[in-house]
């Protein structure tokens, strides 16, 4: 996912989290802040130790990552999304972590035109092998 399209800095994780805007899944939570701006969403991806090691949590990262990057493009702009990984994430292939993204992302109203519930909403892990 291109620099541009993350969060970087603490402050904005922080804000992110601290809005109370969440949905759950067994696999991921996804927390959302509107910026009320046009620029293209920012994601973030928060794997805590619990998740596993260093090269588990690593892992996940990149499984994460790139489930968001075949999402963005379809994705409202205007917000700040953080993904937090929960202990089951670790042992979930991609196309798992692919749709419970979409999954997060529909429950979220995060689909372009989607503000009267009618957005695109892609069959399950679309694009994913």
């Amino acid at each position: 996912m291109r620099r541009e399209y993350r969060l970087r800095r603490t402050a904005d994780f922080d804000r992110v989290r601290a809005n109370r805007s969440s949905w759950a899944h067994p696999l991921l939570v996804c927390s959302r802040l509107p910026r009320g701006d046009l620029e293209p969403t920012r994601v973030g991806i928060v794997v805590g130790r619990r998740v596993g090691k260093a090269i588990v949590r690593n892992r996940v990262k990149r499984r994460i990552r790139e489930a968001a990057r075949m999402v963005h493009p379809r994705l409202q702009p205007g917000n700040d999304v953080v993904f937090i990984a929960r202990p089951a994430a670790a042992e979930a292939p991609l196309v798992d972590l692919a749709r419970a993204i979409e999954t997060l992302v529909g429950r979220a109203r995060l689909w372009r035109g989607d503000r009267d519930g009618e957005g695109q909403r892609p069959s399950a892990a679309s694009g994913v092998p």
